[in-house]
């Protein structure tokens, strides 16, 4: 039996501050407040090596929460006392970030990222961080330098850089490049160790890179989990993942830049953390969770199992996102057109998956991803901007299934830069999931 479930989010406003300070010279670094809005993968500057120096930010985000949750399953036969949590319009936990940096020799910097409190874990820990090369001086003087003038290399256990989305999401208390409060359902963030190798040059966008699949890393042995009828052949292997970029940049004139890109994700033994990586969660908490509720037998009126509630902000850190689950291979292509006139700007995401459940027993199944926002920003400096947002996702959890989920959300924001680092901006959400299957 299939039901229609829907999430209605009313209103949600954030305050986010972004802050920089840079003890010397620190090279080829996109700026962490306003400037840095709508700069993408990296960038190559001109600022001089003055030996060692050190650069420090943070980032802080506090959000009210208005939200009403609800869905049509009510007085269900085989869970009669099921009903989502009510909510309350108050204030979630604040995020905040910081980040640690420093211009180790001339073209070679490193940067550390912290969360100091996130939705997901209360405590400070350590998102990733990355060695930064743009000069191979260390090795000799002026070393490839035709080269290494358009190149850049990154080495860490970093954001990866698969599509142009993640720049413009919001990661924890980094709320700024975002304008608005929701990043895409269908969240393509991970942080793996790995390489990326950038080519930029006259407005071309080029960047191979590889990660070794894994966001905690480990040498621990992988043991296969007894087999099951519907499991018989569990995968025991972690292969590497490849991303790719190709893509156009260019400022046409002062009024106009068009920017177009495709990007490639592929992993062919993996758990599958494309779309399960963002550790620090939703930004919309508790939406469609359910109270404690019991699965009995209609028949009989016995109680067969019991559920517990899963509010639980941080173990259900996830909630108005949308994982495909690809449990053994996937792989991911994703398409970004940018275009910017004056204060007006389009983004699009198209964004095409496939993958397989588990090793030797499901053939690929598609979900596929369609965005776009339109934002105008007005007023001194861009002091201020208005922007809508609609959110598609299409395609099947299993294979079994008859029929396409289909989850679809509409974003309207609004936002005023008080600085260049203190951003304040208001939201409406309105989000509907279609075609799920019930209890």
């Amino acid at each position: 039996m299939k039901k229609i479930y829907a999430l209605f989010i009313t209103l949600a406003s954030t305050f986010a501050i972004n802050a920089q300070v840079s003890f010397g010279h620190i090279q080829n670094q996109i700026p962490r407040g306003q400037k840095g809005i709508n700069q993408f993968d990296v960038k190559k500057d001109t600022v001089a090596f003055k030996g060692l120096s050190v650069d420090m930010g943070a980032a802080f985000a506090l959000q009210f929460q208005a939200v009403n949750s609800f869905n049509d399953q009510q007085n269900l036969a085989t869970a009669p006392n099921y009903r989502l949590n009510n909510l309350e319009n108050n204030f979630n936990l604040p995020n905040a970030n910081f980040t640690i940096g420093a211009q180790l020799y001339d073209g070679v910097r490193v940067n550390l990222d912290l969360y100091l409190a996130s939705r997901h874990h209360n405590e400070t820990w350590v998102k990733g961080g990355y060695l930064q090369i743009d000069k191979l001086d260390f090795i000799k003087k002026d070393f490839l330098a035709d080269f290494m003038k358009y190149t850049t290399i990154k080495i860490g256990q970093m954001e990866n850089n698969y599509g142009d989305a993640h720049f413009r999401r919001s990661d924890n208390g980094n709320a700024f490049m975002n304008p608005f409060v929701g990043n895409n359902i269908m969240d393509a963030f991970i942080t793996e160790m790995g390489a990326e190798v950038y080519y930029n040059r006259s407005g071309f966008v080029s960047m191979i890179g590889v990660t070794n699949s894994k966001l905690n890393q480990n040498v621990q042995e992988i043991v296969a989990s007894p087999a099951t009828p519907s499991k018989p052949d569990n995968n025991t292997t972690i292969s590497p993942s490849i991303l790719a970029k190709l893509g156009w940049d260019k400022q046409i004139n002062q009024d106009l830049r068009i920017r177009l890109t495709g990007s490639y994700y592929h992993t062919a033994n993996s758990s599958g953390n494309l779309y399960a990586s963002d550790r620090a969660g939703s930004r919309f908490y508790g939406v469609m969770s359910h109270s404690d509720y019991d699965i009995i037998n209609p028949a009989s009126g016995a109680i067969v199992s019991s559920v517990a509630n899963n509010f639980d902000p941080a173990a259900n850190k996830d909630t108005g996102r949308f994982n495909p689950n690809y449990g053994n291979w996937a792989t991911s292509y994703m398409i970004n057109p940018f275009i910017k006139y004056k204060g007006l700007e389009f983004f699009g995401t198209l964004e095409f998956t496939s993958g397989g459940d588990y090793k030797g027993t499901d053939d690929s199944r598609k979900v596929n991803q369609y965005v776009a926002d339109l934002v105008y920003r007005f007023g001194e400096n861009e002091r201020f901007y208005i922007g809508g947002k609609y959110n598609l996702v299409d395609g099947k959890l299993a294979n079994a299934n008859a029929e396409a989920i289909q989850i679809n959300r509409f974003e309207a924001a609004a936002g005023w830069f008080m600085t260049k680092n203190v951003l304040a901006k208001l939201d409406y959400v309105n989000q509907n999931y279609k075609k799920l299957l019930s209890i």
